[in-house]
């Protein structure tokens, strides 16, 4: 990657990218497919150890329940995901199918078949039965039944923004590592504090973004602590493998637990999935609690008691970037018509990369009028109550 290449003489960039995460990445490609001439930009690379876009796994799935919008785009961006994954020298998706567990049938699961059935998407509906011999290495006792999307799957998410970026690139695309400010100046962004002008300036900075824009976005993004643990599975043991389990999430009263396969022999993931307490992306604390250890260690032995005394053999602490009720920001600055902006990836996002930077690409080429009106801007809140799932 081509981190010093610049613009030929006289040949500025059109669109400048702040931020090379998997937003901001899809944004610039989508951008460099459309005929223009972009720059990206990201103070730490792309998909750096600091960043959302930055950890070994995500996970893609369409159930949303009733939000239709999500089931959408994640099928949509599956085939662009699959695409990328089948050029790249190695695999960036494993198709290891993704399995919701309920202990009832409530209204997250119902509006998820339901939406499913309209759209006319594939979704298997499994009893009790049906997954205790499918997966034994699942104590499903207390489970009423699953939903099955085999389709899907796991994201290798840092590869696969690192594996974009390269090819953006190769394809012409200019890939810089600078520290970005807003500018006074109209068309212009500071990188490194030099003015740099642009027709169009996205700004897709993750846990970032609302430090960029204070004012603006300080009471309406909430950067939270999120904590992730890796187990390695007893020696010998191929029952915890991506071909032999799926990508999982487990709905059980208000918490929700999910997790991953043994994806490339990095060990078992698992992560409950409750908003932890604000977090500085910068100086934040990346260690793992020892009650969030504690708290994961009680749900092995629960649901997974193979791996209940199973060591644990990585930890990693990260951020969520959520809006008021979850969904995305993709809009343009209210009061500077070339300046966009982007995020509120509300831990869920990266599956919906490539279809998020379809519609912000779509909103700076004048393809679309204004931005979909859940994404917009003025439909963002100042309180934190996460609805989408």
């Amino acid at each position: 990657m081509n981190e010093r290449r610049q613009m030929p003489p006289g040949r500025g960039p059109e669109a400048i990218v702040v931020g090379a995460g998997v937003f901001g990445a899809w944004t610039a490609e989508h951008l460099r497919q459309a005929g223009k001439r972009v720059l990206l930009v990201d103070h730490l690379g792309a998909a750096n150890a600091l960043a959302s876009s930055g950890c070994e796994s995500r996970m893609t799935r369409s159930a949303y329940g009733r939000d239709a919008i999500y089931t959408q785009m994640a099928h949509a961006s599956l085939a662009a995901w699959q695409g990328l994954s089948d050029r790249a020298s190695l695999p960036l998706f494993h198709r290891a199918g993704a399995l919701f567990l309920f202990d009832r049938m409530g209204e997250y699961a119902r509006d998820t078949i339901a939406v499913h059935r309209e759209l006319n998407l594939p979704l298997k509906e499994l009893d009790r039965a049906f997954l205790a011999r499918r997966w034994p290495q699942i104590d499903s006792r207390d489970i009423a039944f699953g939903l099955h999307e085999p389709a899907f799957g796991a994201l290798m998410a840092r590869r696969a923004v690192q594996e974009l970026v390269a090819g953006f690139v190769a394809a012409g695309g200019i890939h810089r590592i600078a520290h970005a400010a807003p500018s006074d100046e109209a068309h212009a962004v500071l990188l490194d504090g030099e003015a740099y002008h642009a027709d169009a300036i996205v700004y897709a900075c993750g846990p970032w973004l609302a430090k960029l824009f204070p004012d603006l976005l300080g009471s309406r993004l909430f950067v939270t602590r999120q904590e992730i643990a890796f187990v390695a599975p007893p020696p010998g043991d191929r029952s915890f493998g991506p071909g032999a389990l799926p990508c999982w999430a487990d709905l059980q009263g208000e918490d929700l637990y999910y997790g991953f396969p043994d994806l490339e022999a990095r060990g078992f993931k698992l992560a409950l999935d409750r908003h932890g307490p604000p977090f500085d992306p910068d100086n934040g604390d990346r260690r793992m609690s020892a009650a969030g250890m504690e708290t994961l260690r009680a749900y092995l032995a629960r649901r997974f008691p193979a791996l209940a005394e199973r060591p644990f053999s990585e930890f990693r602490v990260c951020q969520y970037e959520n809006s008021g009720n979850g969904d995305f920001l993709i809009d343009r600055h209210p009061e500077r018509a070339e300046v966009f902006l982007m995020g509120a990836g509300s831990g869920h996002g990266f599956k919906h990369g490539p279809e998020a930077g379809r519609l912000m690409a779509d909103l700076v080429l004048g393809r679309r009028a204004g931005p979909e009106p859940r994404f917009a801007l003025a439909a963002k809140g100042d309180a934190h109550r996460r609805t989408v799932m």
